[in-house]
């Protein structure tokens, strides 16, 4: 059977949600264990994945990147990149895990509004709704949870803040290079978004990694921690992205954030450290249902196509 390339975009999306929701509780024990910083780990991200990225461009078809094209990249790298790794690094450190995961569900409702104004999209009955109800799910899921905040978590308004704005400049990262995307290949962007974030965020976090104390212990869980942080978080999701932004649309993507808390509760039953409740089946039916919403909602493609009908 061959998937359709909307089928094809959800599947890649459900992967990078997955990994994405895998790297919240990873990222929290190098965080709360003090082996690494936010700001250290987001240089480290940075630093990473633009190394890779461009050893693997070497291997593939060169494309040039006009310089108009190159500003967005460059835009797209410090919002998507940058800013949200590094606001999110800084939220997760300071708020609950539980607050985090309810903020992350304004990430759709901001990439409707910003897809609306930048590409024309329309907001319509069945795409509020689908953000609303999948935004529903997931807070229901949170507020339902057996996993409460650990000791030494906080609900910090700065922290919370630092997640809200996390959410607002990704989905605006989004937005902007979704264009680019049937234009360049994913390495061909990534490469430069990355290498534009590395290069500012130097001067910044060079102290941070340099001072970082897992780098002075031997303990091997920590760096693999890190490695998956890295590989799977950083490097194969964000080269997944651009593969799933040729397939849908903005809002549609920006809406897989409300799996991460779904995910993060399937880990903890996997784990015997929580157990499958009718709540959970309700959040998990809320929040595919919000998906399904979205997607079968009218694109501005699918407008313009059916006023070319009419007119004809």
């Amino acid at each position: 059977m061959t998937l359709s390339q909307k089928q094809q975009g959800h599947l890649i999306m459900l992967f990078v949600m997955t990994i994405f929701g895998l790297n919240i509780p990873i990222n929290k024990y190098l965080y709360t264990e003090g082996f690494l910083s936010p700001m250290a780990m987001t240089l480290l991200r940075m630093g990473f994945a633009a190394t890779a990225f461009w050893f693997v461009s070497l291997f593939t078809k060169k494309e040039k990147v006009e310089r108009k094209d190159l500003l967005i990249l460059c835009i797209g790298g410090l919002s998507g990149m940058l800013i949200n790794q590094s606001l999110f690094a800084i939220g997760l450190g300071q708020t609950s895990s539980v607050d985090a995961s309810i903020i992350t569900t304004s990430g759709p409702l901001f990439a409707m509004i910003l897809a609306a104004i930048i590409l024309k999209e329309p907001i319509t009955f069945k795409k509020a709704g689908g953000v609303v109800v999948g935004g529903a799910g997931a807070i229901f899921l949170v507020y339902t949870s057996n996993n409460v905040a650990s000791a030494g978590e906080g609900s910090a308004l700065f922290g919370d803040l630092s997640v809200l704005g996390a959410q607002l400049f990704y989905s605006f990262y989004l937005v902007i290079t979704r264009p680019l995307s049937t234009k360049y290949s994913p390495i061909t962007m990534m490469k430069w978004m990355f290498l534009f974030a590395a290069i500012i965020d130097l001067p910044i976090g060079y102290k941070y990694v340099m001072e970082a104390p897992l780098f002075q212990q031997t303990d091997i869980t920590p760096f693999l921690c890190l490695g998956f942080a890295l590989i799977g978080a950083t490097f194969i999701t964000y080269l997944c992205i651009p593969l799933a932004q040729r397939r849908i649309r903005p809002t549609t993507i920006s809406m897989y954030n409300n799996l991460q808390p779904l995910i993060a509760s399937g880990v903890a039953i996997s784990m015997g450290m929580d157990r499958f409740t009718m709540e959970k089946l309700i959040a998990a039916l809320l929040i595919f249902g919000g998906v399904y919403l979205v997607t079968v909602s009218k694109s501005k493609a699918d407008l313009d196509i059916e006023k070319v009908k009419i007119e004809k």
